[in-house]
């Protein structure tokens, strides 16, 4: 085939076969073998080109759109990026059962990998006692994508570091596509806030997705701005995504993710003045101890607030405390609480991973129903990252979700004061911080399960143990060593 493709009539004839079959299969209004030419070039790019892939998979998440969304049968998958990861992902397992070094063994003996294969274990034995094994399992075949394109293929991509720069550079360019579409969508009613939570469709599902992913990218887009090694123009363009985002960010009302980047900026404090890791867990550990036994007066003051959601933003940024009236804010307390009574119910294994939309109804109580609450599993799952894992997948799932999260946190606070000042360790600081806010989005929302957050997810963690081998102990040891003898 190789040698016939190098003759001059071989492609030209190729092409006027498809075009002829393309006529007669359009005639008989079947149109699928039109995507042939992209399924070839696709197929082709797994086994030449992957890193070119993966690249292009960043740059088409923020674009993609679920088929569940187009109502096609309830199909949940993404196109175009989940059937890539899929095919992806088959050449890589398969390639990793008959090759040696796919994977670096410091990558298999790290913590983080350690967390990640516990989870994809427990995992699967939740599949096996799931009220709903097809919705489990095909849950866990997405998460199993996921994890093996994002983390473990991208891990290998990015030993390049130009590869690294170009997956975010990719994401961010896909995602200012959708922002500049929405705030054109949005502009054309007048900014208000009942828009904002659907102008982002199809690209996204709601507003707490899509701001979600915002906030995740601003930290990178700021470090960006000046970031040693690039260029002018590039730091220029850099100026102007970040504009983009956080102007799409403001415009998208999602309380949750402005939230986050709260939380990134304390950290980022935290990483400037290095605050010792001991130090935020005893504040951690006292904040807790305050909030749990003046949980009644807290309560009664956070009733006392009637600010409602609305155009006002103001008004808008303190209704996030409004636990009285505010129909969002109810509503998530009623998953929460559903997920808890589920939990006790099947307090091991859960009901099963991906299960919760399809299993909470009846474990609404009355008190906590809202307005919009449903009994027909539309409006999403449980509304957090750590409660969603115990109602499906019992108390190691949501150990196992904040045993991700605590390692990676600890990684980087010790990786980050061993690190010499630099571009990877203003990278790495800009990547951890859209991974807090995350972190921190997780408490009021889920959305690993969909690909517009996996993605930078799994690649953001990816990246911080690539960071961690670059600059392991001994080595910092070495180069604070030398650079003593240099002083002296």
């Amino acid at each position: 085939m190789t040698e016939a493709l190098k003759r001059g009539w071989a492609i030209p004839v190729l092409c006027g076969v498809f075009i002829l079959l393309n006529a007669l299969f359009m005639a008989q209004q079947v149109y699928w073998f039109s995507l042939l030419p992209i399924v070839l070039i696709i197929g082709w790019a797994m086994l030449a080109a992957p890193e070119r892939l993966l690249t292009f998979i960043a740059f088409a998440t923020p674009l993609s759109i679920n088929l569940e969304q187009l109502e096609l049968g309830g199909i949940g998958v993404s196109l175009p990026t989940e059937p890539i990861m899929v095919g992806l992902t088959l050449l890589f397992l398969m390639k990793l059962a008959v090759e040696k070094g796919v994977v670096r063994v410091a990558v298999w003996r790290h913590p983080i990998t350690w967390v990640i294969g516990a989870q994809l274990i427990w995992m699967a034995l939740c599949v096996i006692p799931s009220s709903m094994p097809i919705v489990s399992f095909k849950f866990l075949s997405a998460r199993i994508w996921f994890v093996t394109t994002m983390y473990f293929m991208l891990m290998r991509s990015f030993e390049d570091p130009r590869n690294i720069h170009r997956f975010l550079w990719a994401y961010m360019s896909g995602l200012a596509v959708v922002v500049i579409y929405t705030l054109v969508r949005h502009a054309q009613y007048g900014f208000e806030h009942d828009p904002a939570h659907w102008v982002m469709s199809p690209f996204f599902k709601d507003h707490t997705s899509y701001g979600a992913i915002l906030a995740f990218f601003i930290p990178f887009s700021l470090a960006a701005v000046g970031l040693p090694g690039y260029s002018l123009t590039r730091k220029g363009l850099a100026f102007v995504l970040l504009l983009i985002l956080a102007t799409g960010l403001v415009f998208s009302y999602t309380r949750a993710a402005w939230l986050s980047l709260i939380g990134a900026a304390g950290m980022f404090v935290v990483l400037r003045f290095r605050v010792p890791a001991w130090v935020i867990a005893a504040a951690v550990i006292v904040g807790g101890g305050v909030l749990y036994l003046e949980r009644e007066q807290i309560t009664i003051a956070l009733e006392r607030n009637r600010e409602e959601s609305s155009d006002d933003m103001g008004q808008h940024v303190r209704s996030i405390s409004n636990i009285s009236s505010d129909a969002s804010n109810l509503e998530r307390i009623n998953r929460w609480n559903s997920a808890l009574h589920m939990w006790q119910e099947r307090p091991v294994f859960g009901w099963g991973p991906g299960t919760y939309m399809f299993q909470y109804a009846p474990f609404q109580a009355a008190e906590d129903r809202t307005i919009i609450s449903t009994n027909f599993g539309l409006n999403g799952n449980a509304h957090s990252e750590y409660l969603g894992p115990l109602a499906e997948q019992g108390v190691f799932g949501m150990l196992l979700m904040l045993a991700l999260v605590i390692t990676t946190v600890l990684t980087v606070l010790r990786l980050y004061t061993r690190m010499p000042d630099g571009r990877d360790r203003q990278l790495l600081l800009a990547v951890f911080l859209g991974l807090i806010t995350y972190y921190l989005h997780a408490a009021l929302n889920n959305f690993l399960d969909l690909d517009k957050a996996a993605v930078p997810f799994w690649a953001f963690t990816a990246l911080v143990v690539l960071m961690d081998l670059k600059y392991p102990v001994l080595l910092a040891k070495e180069v604070g060593g030398e650079a003593m003898s240099e002083t002296i």
